[in-house]
């Protein structure tokens, strides 16, 4: 199949690229230099010369606090953006798979959240990434909407300059002062793996639909760096803090793990973060 990447240079898109160079796909990556989602005559353009039979749609604005203060931003590549490429594809018949994320849920739950359960974003940034996923579910009837979550991997986000796990090590090396939350719960996500599993949904033809594409188990952003450190043997100095300590301007979700039971239906599972932080760990040298 020939499959059109949007966001190849993303720490997702990068690892995509990876997985399926290793299958029998034909792979055509396309950054913001090549595509840009928010023109729709462009991208059609593009779409129609390149002729693909899937496109997986990883553009994103992820600044989730720059989006409180410009959502027209947020709304043009997310929302807007998710759009412009849903029709395309449409038109073509193609098959999208288009890229989501924990933070369309408020976080009230006290147990992970399944493709069942109902969004409710709390601010900008989880809003427009929700109404990229009705436009994507209500214009392409084969579609793949893919929540993801803390995504962390070799190439780091192209948006955020870098991940959690670099952004530790740095600052362990310079002797920094460490403090990170540890009331707010996720799934660490390595993007080798969730690459993994979205080149398994598509080839193994899963009914389309929603999927939560995570690593197994849960922890607290301070619990992520400690395992860090532990696997590391760093011995560092690193104490918990609060959520409203950070005096973040967008709220997010406190409690945001995720879970797929359609995924477990078909005996697919993703492995536990912390075996995918030391692989991640391993493919990067640090071990």
């Amino acid at each position: 199949m020939k499959i059109a990447i949007i966001g190849a240079n993303g720490q997702l898109g990068f690892d995509l690229i990876r997985v399926f160079k290793d299958s029998e796909h034909e792979i055509v990556p396309l950054t913001h230099v090549d595509i840009d989602v928010i023109d729709p005559d462009s991208s059609r353009k593009i779409f129609e010369k390149i002729q693909p039979e899937i496109v997986i749609n990883c553009a994103a604005y992820v600044r989730v606090d720059d989006a409180e203060d410009g959502p027209e931003k947020a709304f043009a590549v997310n929302a807007l953006g998710a759009r412009n490429i849903a029709l395309i594809c449409k038109d073509m018949d193609t098959i999208l798979v288009y890229i989501s994320t924990d933070y369309v849920f408020d976080g009230r739950k006290t147990q992970p959240y399944t493709e069942d359960d109902i969004p409710d974003p709390l601010g900008v940034y989880g809003v427009s990434k929700l109404a990229g996923e009705y436009f994507v579910k209500n214009i392409v009837e084969n579609h793949y909407i893919i929540r993801s979550s803390s995504l962390f991997g070799i190439a780091g986000a192209s948006g955020k300059g870098g991940n959690f796990v670099e952004a530790m090590i740095k600052k362990a090396r310079n002797n920094e002062e460490i403090k990170v939350v540890d009331d707010m719960i996720m799934s660490p996500t390595y993007t080798r793996d969730a690459a993994d599993m979205i080149r398994k949904i598509l080839e193994k033809k899963l009914p389309s639909g929603v999927y939560h594409v995570a690593n197994a188990g849960q922890c607290s952003w301070y619990e992520f760096a400690e395992a860090i450190f532990n696997i590391l043997k760093m011995e560092i100095n690193i104490s918990p803090i609060k959520t409203y300590n950070l005096q973040s301007k967008a709220r997010r979700p406190m409690f945001s793990p995720l879970i797929s039971m359609k995924l477990n239906n078909h005996g697919l599972e993703l492995e536990s973060w912390e075996a995918a932080l030391r692989n991640y760990l391993i493919e990067k040298e640090y071990l």
